[in-house]
């Protein structure tokens, strides 16, 4: 009977001295979860594309995938009209934060919460496309990063006539339905009409009207094409490029990706450093800081990337000064 006894009463000891020190350990935070609302498909290895650079920041910030955060991937595979639906699933998932590319995207997320804190990136003006108040104060529940910059879309019409001294004219290839579209081709209206240069305009909402955009082109009206940025083009930039080769038409991109892919060339943000820089803005979006008090970061990376294979292939020289103000040059 006293063996039960001190037995019994052993084990409530031990089970007090569990229970103080379960109550004296800091309970462990929550898992967060972060949703991607992501415009093209998902990469062969997320973590060797430019989206890996998000859970790098991430790490560098002290956070373990898997352990702290979980991502849940939503792709639109370069049909915009899957965002919303996309956008919807992660606000049925209550995620903490959403990370969205494009205006199509930022807009689908945005319409689906007012509350989820959204985190921007890949946008030119988001003052213009209505998705913040103010660069130094967003306002509302969007904030994040923005490759706005009159100079660089304004310099794509100097680029192309940098490689075809020649040209008189220029098309560019545009989504009419993109919330940034008419800050775009604002700039490079301004930009051809200082050069004296004609500009046509193919607008394309999806692959047949891309198809069908080069082929309505008349030889000889144009000496090269702008492609804006948008999801679409994006996710068909290897077909494009092909399009224009076959047209020789010299193309210039708005990333590196897209002269990967078979463009000309690429004058713009560095979109890694983009999902990079995302991870600051999620870090702090944790600790409770409000998305409308934390202002819209600029791109402080612009890179020139060149393809000498393609410009080979259109029996084009590549200037000198050129290939030496390029920051990568693909052979």
């Amino acid at each position: 009977m006293r063996r039960r006894t001190f037995m019994l009463a052993a084990g409530c000891a031990i089970a007090g001295i569990r229970d103080a020190s379960a109550q004296s350990r800091p309970a462990r935070e929550k898992l967060r979860r972060v949703g991607f609302l992501m415009p093209g498909a998902l990469p062969k290895s997320i973590e060797n594309s430019t989206l890996g650079e998000f859970a790098r920041g991430m790490r560098e910030l002290g956070y373990v995938e898997g352990r702290d955060y979980l991502i849940e991937w939503r792709f639109a595979e370069g049909k915009p009209e899957r965002f919303s639906s996309a956008a919807a699933e992660l606000v049925n998932l209550h995620v903490d934060v959403i990370v969205a590319a494009t205006g199509q995207g930022i807009q689908a997320a945005q319409r689906a919460t007012k509350t989820i804190p959204i985190v921007m990136v890949a946008i030119a003006d988001p003052v213009a496309a209505g998705f913040v108040s103010s660069l130094s104060r967003p306002g509302g529940n969007v904030t994040g990063l923005s490759n706005q910059s009159a100079d660089v879309v304004g310099k794509h019409p100097e680029l192309l006539r940098a490689v075809a001294p020649g040209l008189s004219g220029v098309a560019v290839l545009l989504n009419p339905t993109g919330p940034s579209m008419p800050f775009l081709l604002k700039q490079i209206e301004a930009s051809t009409s200082r050069m004296g240069l004609k500009l046509r305009r193919i607008e394309a909402r999806n692959t047949a009207e891309i198809d069908a955009g080069f082929r309505a082109l008349p030889r000889g009206s144009v000496g090269g094409i702008i492609v804006t940025a948008d999801p679409l083009f994006s996710a068909h930039s290897g077909r494009i490029a092909e399009l224009a080769l076959k047209s020789r038409f010299p193309t210039i991109f708005w990333t590196r990706e897209h002269v990967e892919a078979g463009g000309l060339m690429s004058y713009g943000q560095n979109n890694a450093e983009h999902y990079y820089r995302a991870a600051n803005y999620v870090d702090r979006l944790f600790k409770g800081a409000r998305p409308g008090d934390l202002p819209v970061e600029l791109a402080t990376r612009i890179e020139l990337v060149l393809n000498r294979r393609t410009a080979r292939a259109l029996r084009l020289e590549l200037p000198s000064d050129l290939i030496v103000r390029a920051d990568r040059v693909i052979d």
